[in-house]
């Protein structure tokens, strides 16, 4: 079947208002609480250190994908499945993750209704753990179940 469409779902920049403010869990991995510049949103959002460094007051721009594949080209499902491989030796497709510095594949797995129009996101990547909460308006192309692609880039 052949899909037309953007895939990017979210994409806003955040500023970080904390890491770690419960304490250190892990070596390797911090939390980060963020609030979203354009879209009004809150962000907690476990990340590997080592690999992608950041500090308290910083500013980041955050996009939620469902491929990494550019554009919404015409693709049937088996060629899209075999155009978004990404490899650390350089051979495949490349595609959004050029654009960005740090990148982790996962899944949606909880999606809540807090209070009036205001709902939260839950994804895991790999057991790093991201809560994403404010206007359902903003959160629409976000669906319970779908792998997601979350890319960062200072």
């Amino acid at each position: 079947m052949a899909t037309i469409s953007s895939s990017l779902l979210f994409d806003d920049v955040f500023t970080i208002s904390a890491i770690d403010k419960e304490g250190k869990k892990f070596d390797r991995v911090s939390r980060l609480y963020a609030h979203s510049k354009n879209y009004d949103m809150d962000l907690t959002l476990d990340y590997n250190i080592e690999l992608f460094p950041l500090q308290s007051g910083e500013s980041f721009a955050l996009a939620l994908s469902s491929s990494l594949q550019r554009g919404g080209a015409s693709k049937t499902d088996d060629e899209e499945k075999e155009q978004d491989v990404w490899r650390p030796d350089g051979k495949g497709r490349r595609g959004l993750e050029d654009d960005y510095d740090y990148v982790m594949y996962g899944k949606v797995y909880k999606f809540d209704g807090t209070t009036g129009d205001i709902v939260t996101v839950y994804a895991s990547f790999g057991g790093l753990l991201m809560s994403l909460t404010g206007s359902y308006r903003h959160l629409t192309s976000i669906v319970l179940g779908d792998p997601v692609y979350l890319l960062v880039r200072k």
